[in-house]
């Protein structure tokens, strides 16, 4: 796929347009919102706000499963500012990383298709030896999750541990080191899976679908504070 001016552009524009206030789209659980029939797997995952205890366990075992170096990660644990008043405050965490977009800006922009959405998962990966370190994903992804790897010169991002874990026959690290079973991986094509016994039952969000990026990471809030729509 090109990169044309015209996609840059657009991929940058996300990044301004999404520099203001976060926004997010509430779905109500009881539809399988997500699922397609397309007979394709769709990896997805949803963190529940409600269990996370903020532990970075997860971002702990993505770096040592993935070899993540020092300086730079995958995945990050945004702890809020404290709700309440001392000694009853208490916190809320957000999960930061790839949303694995099935329109995904970085995948638009890149001028040697190194980044790529793999049709027999969904993830969203970068194939190394096509990345010539231009940084225009960087920039066209709304999210602000990717980033080079100081080792390989390249653009990184989580991939659901498709070179590691996924091969192996296990969940991703994050997923399995969950100490508060936060994190739920599964194919959100498949209606009988884990994930979408959980979208079918909760509320759920995910960031920025205004932008049609159709992000395949689901969250359910916590019931603290405000989640603005």
């Amino acid at each position: 796929m090109s990169c044309s001016r015209r996609n840059f552009l657009l991929g940058s524009g996300a990044v301004i347009f999404t520099t203001g206030v976060a926004t997010t789209a509430l779905a109500n659980g009881k539809k399988l919102i997500a699922t397609e029939t397309d007979g394709l797997i769709r990896y997805g995952m949803v963190h529940d706000e409600t269990l996370c205890i903020g532990c970075t366990a997860c971002t702990d075992a993505c770096r040592e499963v993935n070899k993540v170096p020092e300086g730079v990660t995958r995945l990050k644990i945004k702890r809020s500012e404290p709700i309440g008043d001392f000694p009853k405050a208490s916190y809320t965490f957000e999960r930061i990383s790839c949303q694995h977009c099935d329109n995904a800006p970085c995948i638009h922009v890149c001028p040697t298709q190194a980044a790529y959405r793999d049709p027999k998962t969904g993830i969203v990966d970068v194939k190394a030896d096509r990345c010539v370190g231009c940084g225009y994903c960087l920039a066209a992804c709304p999210y602000q999750v990717r980033f080079f790897n100081p080792e390989t010169k390249v653009a990184d991002k989580c991939d659901f541990c498709r070179k590691t874990n996924l091969t192996q026959g296990k969940k991703p690290a994050c997923v399995e080191s969950c100490p508060t079973k936060a994190l739920t991986f599964g194919d959100l094509n498949d209606p009988n899976s884990d994930i979408n016994k959980i979208i079918q039952t909760h509320t759920v969000y995910r960031m920025k679908v205004e932008l049609g990026t159709e992000p395949k990471m689901y969250k359910v809030p916590n019931n603290k504070g405000e989640i603005l729509g």
